[in-house]
């Protein structure tokens, strides 16, 4: 019997199933593989992004959210001696706006805040265009960016801002916002708070004005882009704004922070935060009220002789201090724009021929050496003296002239004989010891070193020349502390102009002192020099003028022909007199300088008067006790007092 066999069937049964399991297994590992390449793509983009470029992209984030503020430092305010302001910085806004918060709405916003900014509405709704700029990434790559920054103007007091953030927080645009979509609710609230907004700023104020310009300078605003904000910081351009700009500008401070989308700070992501130092006040020698006395004897000088220049100082020999520095035509430091060259302070930046205050120069070194004696005597030569090739005048005609009258009448050949005595190069040293031909370090910009010629560069005639202050070119002041150097016993001093640095709250950084540069003739040559001068202002001398009715006055005249183009100029002069008082006991020395006077020309008749009244106002002023014998009974003279023109801040 045959057995039975059973079939497989052909719709079921294990070779079916086995082809539908190896089917599946296939799908399954297709997607294993599948997820397994995307998990290992996945995985290399974050291998690239953490570990391979995460200092890149770093970088990259936080060029869009971070950002540097820059703290500016407050500038040091400049002061009198007194403590008087004569320059201040006054807290002030910029304003500036973010364009591409304003969309399609410059016109409205540019309507409600020109005329607050006293700007051209349709050149601030120009202004205040959305626009892009094009750049280049870390990458180098060119990319273009939305401009987020524009300044719309500066030094903006505060209450103009706060009515232009009023007026802004009260904008309108002619449209029912209540219903209008979310987006567009959330750019109206944007634009109004964020589009115009300000930052700190300050304005540089000099309360006094035209007073003391020059010495203190006036200031310009030195910008830095910084993140495509435009960083400002005065600096100083001249006088004492200039030669103080470290102290006065104090230490910058700044934030590294985070920034929302309106690049507003978050303060929470603050990384570093350094506080600014604000800049030292600096204390000047100068004395407002002297200045304010010499400045208006030179005004009235200028209208009445209208030189093309005049100046004056007021040193105190013993120290060096300067109470007056003053040089007209000068400037006003408020009005920076219109400053000419015509303005600059003569006092240190002009060279001259000194004419006959160099003969003190001479006369005292020869003294000094023993060459001669005040009663020694020379020839002049009745005003007419032949020496190598050339002649030498007189204004007057003089015959025999003791060393002490070559000084009174103020004799060019006399003071040339005792050159030729004294010999070349003794000349050149004590024309050297009294600073000629170098600066006198004084800390204010633009100090000319004069001229003098070393003597292998001398013509034969230099040596009669030098001595009546021909061939040789000196500034204002030089000669000012050479003739201080006589009234302080031969020691020469350097010029003061800055006292201290100071906090604001008044606690001194730093002191400066009186600095003895060298004792250019000894303390006797001095004392004769000055018996020497004191005929000066007399009526037997050449400034009679300059004579003070309590006081003792020792001093020189000068009168200089000009020089220009390499030749002595006809008709133009300039008159000078230089004298200190009490003579035997220096308080003030005093320098007037015109340069090409009219109604008169001789250093005498047109400075000696100026000299006066600037001495008598000065010493009612400062209550210097006047020489025993001369006293009168003249009233007091009233010198304004100008402490109520300026108010600590």
């Amino acid at each position: 019997m045959t057995p039975l066999v059973e079939e497989p069937i052909a719709t079921g049964g294990w070779p079916a199933f086995r082809m539908t399991n190896k089917l599946q297994i296939r799908r399954a590992l297709l997607l294993l593989a599948i997820l397994g390449a995307a998990f290992a793509g996945l995985g290399y983009r974050l291998v690239d992004l953490q570990i391979l470029r995460h200092d890149e992209l770093s970088k990259l984030a936080h060029g869009n959210t971070e950002r540097e503020f820059r703290q500016a430092p407050r500038r040091g305010d400049i002061l009198d001696v007194n403590g008087n302001i004569l320059a201040t910085s006054v807290a002030v806004k910029t304003v500036c706006a973010d364009p591409s918060l304003i969309g399609n709405q410059p016109a409205a916003v540019a309507h409600v805040i020109a005329p607050l900014l006293q700007l051209n509405e349709a050149a601030l709704a120009q202004k205040l265009t959305p626009r892009s700029f094009v750049s280049r990434n870390s990458n180098g790559e060119i990319v273009t960016n939305e401009l987020h920054y524009v300044r719309l103007a500066r030094n903006v007091p505060e209450e103009t801002w706060q009515r232009i953030s009023a007026a802004m927080t009260n904008l309108t645009f002619g449209v029912d916002e209540t219903k209008l979509s979310r987006a567009n609710r959330e750019f109206f609230r944007n634009l109004r708070r964020h589009a115009v907004y300000s930052e700190a700023d300050q304005m540089r104020v000099y309360p006094n004005g035209l007073l003391a310009g020059q010495v203190i300078g006036f200031p310009a605003v030195e910008e830095t882009n910084v993140g495509g904000h435009f960083i400002s910081k005065i600096v100083g351009c001249d006088g004492v704004e200039l030669a103080m700009q470290k102290p006065l500008s104090g230490v910058a401070g700044w934030r590294v922070t985070e920034t929302d989308k309106a690049q507003h700070e978050l303060v929470e992501w603050r990384d570093e935060d350094v506080q600014a130092r604000d800049g030292l006040n600096v204390v000047l020698t100068i004395d407002s009220a002297v200045q304010h006395i010499v400045e208006t004897a030179l005004a009235e000088a200028l209208q009445k002789h209208t030189p093309k220049s005049i100046t004056g100082i007021v040193m105190r020999p013993r120290t060096g201090e300067i109470l007056a520095m003053v040089s007209l035509p000068n400037y006003d430091p408020n009005k920076s724009g219109s400053i000419t060259p015509e303005a600059r302070n003569r006092v240190i930046t002009d060279v001259m021929e000194p004419g006959s205050t160099f003969k003190i120069v001479v006369v005292s070194g020869a003294l000094n050496t023993g060459t001669v004696k005040l009663t020694d005597q020379f020839d002049c030569e009745h005003g007419h003296f032949a020496f190598a090739g050339r002649v030498l005048h007189d204004a007057e005609s003089h015959g025999i002239l003791s060393v002490e009258n070559i000084i009174t009448k103020s004799s060019n050949i006399g003071a040339a004989k005792i050159g030729i005595k004294l010999g070349e190069q003794n000349l050149y040293h004590y024309a050297s010891e009294y600073g000629f031909g170098q600066r006198t370090g004084i800390p204010l910009p633009g100090e000319a070193r004069g001229i003098l010629h070393p003597v292998k560069d001398w013509t034969k005639v230099s040596i009669a020349q030098i001595p009546m202050g021909h061939g040789v070119a000196v500034t204002r002041l030089q000669m000012l502390q050479a003739m201080a150097a006589i009234a302080n016993d031969g020691w020469l001093m350097r010029p003061m102009i800055v006292s201290r640095l100071q906090e604001r709250d008044g606690s001194v950084v730093q002191t400066y002192q009186p600095e003895r540069v060298r004792q250019v003739v000894s303390e006797a040559t001095s004392k004769l020099m000055i018996e020497a001068l004191k005929t000066v202002a007399t009526k037997d001398g050449t400034a009679a003028e300059a004579a003070l009715k309590n006081y003792v006055v020792a001093g020189k005249t000068g009168t200089a022909q000009k020089v220009e183009n390499g030749a002595y100029a006809p008709g133009k002069y300039i008159a000078s007199f230089l004298g200190f008082f009490p003579a035997d006991n220096p308080e003030l020395c005093i320098s007037v300088v015109m340069d090409e006077p009219k109604e008169g020309y001789y250093g005498g008749k047109v400075c000696g008067p100026v000299f006066r009244d600037i001495a008598e106002r000065c010493a009612s002023y400062l209550n210097i006790p006047p020489d025993p014998k001369l006293m009168t009974n003249a009233p007091p003279l009233v010198v304004e007092n100008l402490n109520h023109r300026t108010q600590n801040p």
